[in-house]
């Protein structure tokens, strides 16, 4: 696990600790929770061409973006 800081504005702060108050959990865990609803547990995609190369060659610095489009890398799908 990671740590990170949130900026909340007092009032959601506020809200939040009477929250934790109120389950008896920590206030991490209920922010975790949150967080897994709003993205989803799926894990996060990996992009396109991730991983697919192999190529044993040595010129790959200066071919990237040829590699790269190749891989349809960046375009939504």
């Amino acid at each position: 696990m990671r740590r990170t800081t949130l900026y909340l504005d007092a009032d959601l702060e506020l809200r939040l600790r009477q929250e934790t108050r109120r389950q008896k959990r920590p206030m991490a865990e209920l922010v975790r929770e949150a967080i897994r609803r709003y993205v989803g547990d799926a894990p996060a995609r990996r992009p396109p061409g991730a991983g697919a190369f192999a190529s044993k060659r040595r010129d790959t610095a200066s071919r990237a973006e040829d590699a790269l489009r190749a891989t349809r890398f960046g375009e939504d799908s």
